[in-house]
């Protein structure tokens, strides 16, 4: 792990990329200044929002976005069907003196979102921005899907404190390093995963297996064994047997333990009816005298599950939560994507780019986009794309799933510009946030976004709208596209 985050990541990266390069290369056009702006088109999860995720990680990579030696020996390598290499010696050259220099700009980690959205705009040679589409891609993408997952699972647990206990479903080692930082920004409390917990400094926490009672002829005895080995991390796996009566050995050990001037810190479930057992086992701690013994809850959780246990009554106190949480199981991949904006002719003036299709999902939007989101004393209002070029004083949204409905802006309303410098000419200008930072960041925002609007079911749209001279300019494009005479 440590080595490859230590390496160079330019062929972290699909092979496209690097064709498209070499083929911007040959055209005498790699300088050409572009914009990329990097959005997804659907609510992740049938919700309403995402909360972005995966700068920080980004931003490390960008730090070693080059091409070393070894690399552009293996690119040397390629050949093509006829058995010639791909690329010639020239562009290899070149690539041995890259040195990203692109403007980045994006959406800080912790931000709600919403489709369409640009989270990061990059802007500068146009090789360089199209080099960086699949990472970008890759780390932000993931990151947002999983942090926005962990908020949609802490919602529904409420105040009670969420772990994260993914590391062993999780894909890969990389998904799992990702997906526990990802899990802490979306308002996980602590992660089983230690090398998380030295990497992104979150708080680890853990119990024991069902291996470590089954290493023992009887229940209590692995948990006497236990209490003497770590008298002040005591919760006991109550269900490797029968969870009521590993809970009444639990209880007797735990008055041995209070002899000794300790206490146990709770109980585990890991399967079973967990409302049912949790209410009976509740009452058992209470009237033997453990009333602040923790349940803590494993077992295939997820939002909709925790929700409907709390709905049932269960009497459980902390959430360890895993394979549900860390792959985004219902959602395994946010689908966002990385589209040209606008390109610089050789006279330096820009040129807006679409894409449009049959879909109109797909169709992209074009400019220097920024995103400006409005708000009074009661919270957020409306979200508004704009062009950095075309501004925004009139602030007329166009609805983005009703073009026929606008929405006036009023002059007064008090506003931030979401996307903000990351980097300038390659160096980085952005002071980044530690991980406890952005978890508060994503705690404030979801206090501003409409509690209708984090229904699980249906939830009430939040508006995003495009601002109308942008909108006017987007309909131009697709009809000189469709209509070229």
């Amino acid at each position: 792990m440590k080595t490859f985050r230590e390496e160079s990541c330019g062929l972290l990266t699909d092979l496209y990329e690097i064709t498209m390069a070499y083929g911007y290369w040959k055209a005498n056009i790699a300088d050409r200044l572009a914009s990329f702006q990097l959005f997804f088109r659907k609510k992740p999860f049938h919700g309403e929002y995402a909360i972005a995720a995966g700068l920080g990680t980004l931003i490390e990579y960008l730090a070693r976005f080059r091409f070393e030696p070894s690399d552009l020996t293996y690119l040397e390598s390629l050949k093509d069907q006829q058995g010639n290499a791909i690329f010639e010696k020239g562009f290899l050259d070149y690539l041995e003196k890259f040195s990203f220099v692109c403007d980045v700009d994006a959406i800080p980690e912790g931000t709600l979102v919403f489709p369409h959205e640009p989270l990061l705009r990059v802007t500068g040679p146009i090789l360089q921005a199209q080099l960086l589409e699949s990472l970008a891609l890759n780390v932000i993408n993931f990151q947002t899907l999983i942090a926005t997952k962990a908020s949609r699972v802490c919602f529904a647990a409420g105040s009670d404190p969420v772990v994260e206990f993914g590391l062993r479903r999780a894909q890969g080692v990389d998904g799992a390093m990702s997906a526990s930082r990802a899990s802490f920004i979306g308002g996980c409390q602590a992660t089983s995963n230690v090398l998380a917990g030295k990497e992104f400094d979150i708080p680890v926490k853990g119990t024991h297996a069902h291996s470590w009672i089954m290493a023992f002829d009887q229940e209590k005895e692995a948990f006497e064994v236990y209490a003497k080995a770590l008298p002040d991390q005591c919760v006991f796996l109550i269900d490797t047997y029968n969870s009521i009566e590993g809970t009444k050995c639990a209880i007797e050990v735990a008055k041995n333990m209070r002899k000794r001037g300790k206490e146990i810190l709770g109980v585990r479930l890991d399967s079973g009816d967990l409302a049912a057992l949790s209410i009976r086992i509740r009452k058992m701690l209470d009237e033997e005298g453990f009333p602040h013994a923790k349940i803590m809850a494993s077992n295939e959780l997820d939002e909709f599950l925790i929700r409907d246990l709390k709905h049932q009554g269960a009497q459980i106190d902390i959430w360890g939560v895993g394979t549900n949480l860390v792959t985004g199981k219902e959602q395994p991949a946010l689908d966002g994507v990385y589209k040209l904006s606008a390109l610089c002719d050789r006279e330096g003036k820009w040129n807006y780019k679409i894409k449009i299709s049959d879909q109109i999902l797909k169709v992209t939007n074009p400019g220097i986009l920024q995103v400006r989101r409005f708000f009074d004393q009661n919270g957020w209002i409306s979200d508004m794309i704009y062009d950095t070029h075309l501004g925004c004083e009139e602030a007329v949204c166009i609805d983005m799933q009703d073009p026929t409905s606008e929405r006036i802006i009023k002059s007064h309303m008090a506003y931030e510009d979401l996307l903000v410098p990351i980097l300038r000419k390659g160096s980085l200008v952005y002071k980044t946030p530690t991980l406890a930072e952005i978890q508060q960041r994503t705690h404030d925002q979801l206090e501003n976004l409409p509690l209708p609007c984090r229904r699980f079911l249906n939830p009430q749209p939040y508006y995003v709208g495009m601002e109308k001279k942008l909108y006017q300019l987007k309909k131009s494009l697709i009809q000189k596209v469709k209509s070229p005479s």
